[in-house]
């Protein structure tokens, strides 16, 4: 049995109910691994966890991924050995810790070229990125050249997307809350951004598509955005709402997807997309890929010790951040 420090909630509430506890971690059972993290990222879905947006069982340690090395591999577990160096995105949450026994079923070998703080901010987001750009598409498909919107450009699944969508000949017009976050995105490959804070961004997006509207809206901001990005939609189009940054989306009235278009619209999740192994490492795959060819670079634009993690709560949910956060165990 080994002693692990781990950041804990009794209840669910604000950042001040993020406690950092000692908890014993044990040996990995049949389909387990344990693994020692070097780093973790922080995401807003730790803020739903914690806040109780998403219910959950409490006590709960927070953290859904991270990156580290393998110390031990239960039973049935062949594509990972002790010593291998991992990164994950997976549930259950329990990344905010230094050492935990977990599934490994989600776990993947992290290449020698990516390091740690890579691996542990990239996973979450870069997988979420890498469904909704190849996975979560229009009825008609995207094809190079097309308008895409991507709502929270500059935050971390943002300038992944941007980057990505680049390298895929797609033309993503991002939003953001100041000017400084919209050069953000540019700098990443945006090829349009918008101060939703200072203008109309479905205006905006109808005079930049010659008033056609885009195939797809990516949308993690929720409440706010919701009714303007149904109005960004040409005929067809879909509205993917993967976040609710801004709190949740209203009931939704279906007449109006008819009357708008014959619109489509989904709430995806990245755990239904790496729910089996196989699928895990497709998508990992290619998010290595991209990443080790340069395309798409990881922009860690904040880092706090695991004992500060209230502050990137509270930091993360002010929308002080931008780009990738993670915690260290240093």
């Amino acid at each position: 049995m080994s002693l692990s420090l781990a950041v804990r909630i009794d209840r669910q509430g604000g950042p001040e109910e993020l406690k950092i506890v000692e908890v014993e971690v044990g040996e990995p059972g049949p389909g387990e691994i344990r693994i020692r993290h070097k780093a973790l990222g922080l995401n807003f879905i730790d803020v739903y966890q914690r806040n109780g947006l998403y219910p959950y069982p409490m006590p709960l340690q927070l953290g859904m991924e991270a990156a580290g090395v393998v110390e031990a591999v239960g039973e049935g577990v062949t594509h990972l050995k002790v010593g291998d160096r991992a990164a994950y995105a997976s549930q259950p949450p329990g990344a905010y810790c230094e050492l935990r026994v977990m599934p490994a079923k989600c776990v993947c070998r992290l290449p020698d070229a990516i390091s740690f703080e890579t691996g542990a901010a990239m996973m979450l987001k870069g997988l979420t990125a890498q469904y909704l750009l190849k996975k979560t598409l229009p009825v008609e498909g995207l094809v190079h050249g097309d308008f895409v919107l991507f709502h929270a450009a500059a935050g971390g699944v943002g300038l992944i997307a941007c980057q990505w969508a680049k390298a895929l000949g797609l033309q993503l017009i991002g939003t953001a809350g100041s000017e400084a976050k919209c050069r953000m995105a540019l700098a990443h490959g945006a090829a349009h951004a918008i101060d939703y804070g200072t203008e109309d961004f479905a205006a905006r997006v109808k005079e930049i598509t010659g008033g056609r509207g885009v195939k797809v809206v990516y949308d993690s901001v929720g409440k706010d955005t919701f009714e303007g990005s149904l109005a960004c939609l040409r005929p067809f189009g879909l509205l993917a709402s993967f976040g609710n940054g801004s709190g949740p989306v209203p009931p939704l009235n279906i007449g109006l997807l008819g009357a708008k278009g014959s619109l489509y619209i989904t709430r995806p999740t990245l755990f239904t997309h790496i729910a089996t192994r196989e699928s895990t490492q497709a998508m990992a795959d290619d998010l290595f890929a991209v990443v080790e060819s340069g395309q798409v670079k990881i922009p860690i634009d904040q880092r706090y010790a695991l004992k500060d993690v209230q502050q990137a709560h509270r930091d993360l949910e002010a929308r002080k951040t931008t780009g990738c956060t993670v915690l260290t165990l240093d």
